[in-house]
């Protein structure tokens, strides 16, 4: 049987529908990503307890964890990745008779994830799975949390080429779901390493609109 984790003095959800999330993700990803979902909990948590802020910790490592589903091969649709990844959450917590009042705030983390100025604007817990993955994938608000809490939580989930499996797994959704890019950062992956995919243009079709000015 496994124990729960612990960094720094600090111990991660271990209820049963954690551990469930926790055995969901292994199946769904590659170690990269893997490693990449429970990096972004921990690091939700360390800003979330710096900043004293109130919120439902289980939620959050639920949301977390489960927050890229739609990057993996089983759970993809033909939504942007983001809302792919929030309503497999969505199926998946409602299968284990999880709250809906907080089903919706975990659809909204994970569907706003990557939404700056939107997503910190929301509940904590929305806000704080944004806060996780953008200290992982982008190193924001890392003068937050202190070095060695980096360290240990790198520690126990090392990157293992972590920036290349990630933008190849973006590049990925913009080679097999172009409209989806569209107005996104996933228009810049897929432009960069995935070249010969069109990805329409904001201003064309702004411009193409069928009105006379």
């Amino acid at each position: 049987m496994k124990h729960a984790v612990t960094v720094g003095g600090i111990t991660a959800p271990d209820s049963e529908l954690a551990r469930k999330a926790a055995a969901l993700v292994e199946t769904s990803h590659t170690r990269p990503l893997l490693n990449h979902v429970h990096r972004t909990w921990w690091f939700a948590e360390f800003i979330g307890k710096k900043r004293q802020m109130k919120y439902d910790r289980e939620l959050v490592y639920l949301a977390s964890l489960l927050h890229d589903l739609g990057l993996s091969e089983h759970h993809a649709a033909d939504k942007r990745f983001e809302v792919d990844g929030a309503d497999a959450a969505s199926r998946f917590l409602h299968a284990h008779d999880y709250p809906k009042t907080k089903i919706d705030v975990v659809w909204d983390a994970i569907a706003l994830h990557a939404c700056a100025d939107i997503a910190d604007r929301r509940e904590p817990e929305v806000a704080l799975v944004h806060f996780g993955a953008h200290v992982d994938v982008m190193g924001l608000r890392m003068d937050e949390i202190p070095v060695q809490l980096i360290d240990d939580t790198l520690a126990l989930y090392p990157r293992l080429g972590f920036k290349k499996a990630f933008t190849q797994a973006l590049a990925e959704v913009a080679r097999k779901k172009p409209h989806t890019a569209i107005g996104t950062g996933l228009a810049d992956i897929g432009r960069r390493l995935a070249p010969a995919v069109e990805i329409p243009d904001v201003c064309d079709l702004l411009l193409a609109a069928p009105f006379e000015s």
